[in-house]
């Protein structure tokens, strides 16, 4: 396999393309080639300024040996099966979050991936906002005592962009698939797998550009408590905040850290920015090439997964508790 990950993008919204020119022409560990659209007219200018072939189909891109990955930016339920034909072709696949919408459907994912050997990557990229990461490390090495609670909130504003976005089907809870999903992976990379939850949905407004509030109750099997929110309309808002014994971190946006003490001043941090997209990416790349570990196990992946299904459920079940 040569030094640079070459990879096919399959799907050209938004999204794939925020993929592709997050590393194209910047990387020197993984770069497009090759990009699967049902309408290339559309994007023509886009290929052409990436320099990337267009083909009509995913078996086209499976069938080139000279593409080592498929990038998955494509809708939540096409997936698994997109997952399960990568695996069968021997190729690495890095798919944009969630990975799937039920639990049994990860875990067949990631079990195909790793009876085929091959990587499995997954797009929760907030995870790589410089903050996330050092609360991560704060969290591990005890800076903060005993960890007891964690909250989490995404807001954002930019997702009715494509028609399936706002179904039910593709999008459940609210939109935490594009929105909550990625504070649900962060809280759970610190506290662990989720035993159970309890949510609220309140619907302002029905599609197509529908005003949902997603609020869900977390326990943690690690006994850590939690709280998650996410509003799929008002201006982009991050926030995770972690508690403990000894000291609070919160995080707010991709760049700032807050820590507490007993008897001190909030002490403010400012971090310096880098691409999420490109860091996950590239961390993704070079577990394809061999040089390290991809950083995200297909345990924690399982995780979100499951944690998703069962907040869906709740909020769909009267506030009735759900076990994960």
């Amino acid at each position: 396999m040569s030094a640079v990950i070459h990879a096919a993008i399959v799907g050209l919204g938004r999204w794939g393309q925020t993929l592709v020119a997050s590393v194209q022409g910047k990387s020197e560990r993984l770069r497009f080639t090759t990009a699967v659209s049902r309408d290339p007219a559309r994007v023509g200018e886009f290929l052409a300024r990436h320099e990337l072939k267009a083909v009509d189909s995913l078996d086209a891109a499976l069938a080139d040996p000279g593409i080592d990955a498929v990038v998955l930016a494509t809708p939540h339920s096409q997936h698994v099966g997109e997952i399960l034909a990568a695996a069968a072709a021997g190729k690495a696949v890095f798919c944009e979050k969630p990975l799937a919408l039920t639990r049994a459907e990860a875990e067949r994912a990631v079990e195909a991936c790793r009876a085929a050997g091959v990587v499995l990557g997954v797009g929760t990229d907030k995870r790589y906002f410089p903050a996330m990461q050092e609360l991560a490390r704060i969290a591990a090495a005890g800076e903060l005592g005993q960890i007891l609670h964690i909250e989490g909130h995404f807001s954002n504003e930019i997702y009715f962009v494509s028609q399936w976005r706002d179904r039910p089907d593709e999008s459940p809870a609210g939109g935490m698939t594009s929105t909550g999903i990625h504070a649900l992976d962060s809280m759970i990379r610190i506290a662990g797998p989720v035993r159970r939850v309890q949510a609220q949905l309140l619907a302002h407004q029905p599609p197509p550009d529908p005003l949902d509030t997603i609020s869900a109750l977390l326990e943690f099997r690690s006994g850590i408590s939690g709280i998650l929110s996410a509003i799929r309309c008002t201006p982009i808002f991050w926030r995770v905040h972690v508690f403990g014994k000894d000291g609070s971190a919160e995080v707010l946006g991709r760049t700032e850290l807050v820590m507490r003490r007993t008897r001190s001043d909030p002490r403010h941090l400012r971090l310096p920015s880098r691409d999420s997209v490109r860091a996950n990416l590239e961390a993704f790349a070079d577990a394809v090439a061999g040089v390290a570990p991809y950083p995200i196990p297909p345990s924690e992946i399982v995780d979100v997964v499951a944690a998703l299904e069962a907040i869906g459920k709740a909020a769909a079940s009267d506030g009735r508790v759900q076990e994960v």
